[in-house]
């Protein structure tokens, strides 16, 4: 089985939660929390989240916060990291193939959980091309 993992704030932990469930018998996830609706500091969770796809422990990666944004400007501060903020299954099939994304942030408070769980099946179906895509690629890290 892939191994992935997941991390959210208050904000997300709800469909954290949902996600978790829904792809409990094709995964092994390791969830890095939040555990409950308690306020936190996102950064606290995300950035062990995404270490462990940087060190190979993890194969993908999911982050939910409100917007999706705060958790992917803090993973994308991770050198090997693509963190794509998606809101539609596309953005999670094209952050794959064009952009080999290893992790995806969701806005859970602009999005229902049932598109949340459709993007994440799209993210975690769908290959990178490789190809001229893999030149683009080369190019993203400092």
């Amino acid at each position: 089985m892939k191994k992935i993992c997941i991390a959210s704030d208050h904000a997300g932990y709800v469909y954290k939660e949902i996600i978790k469930k829904h792809l409990a018998d094709r995964y092994i996830i390791e969830d890095f929390g939040t555990f409950s609706e308690d306020s936190v500091d996102y950064p606290d969770f995300v950035h062990p989240s995404a270490a462990s796809i940087e060190k190979g422990s993890n194969e993908l990666g999911i982050l939910i916060c409100g917007s999706g944004n705060g958790v992917q400007m803090t993973a994308n501060k991770h050198q090997r990291i693509r963190c794509a903020l998606c809101w539609m299954p596309e953005l999670a099939e094209l952050a794959r193939k064009h952009n080999n994304a290893n992790m995806i942030s969701l806005p859970a408070r602009f999005i229902a959980a049932e598109l949340a769980i459709d993007i994440v099946e799209k993210f975690l179906s769908t290959d990178f091309e490789g190809g001229r895509h893999q030149l683009r690629v080369d190019k993203i890290s400092c």
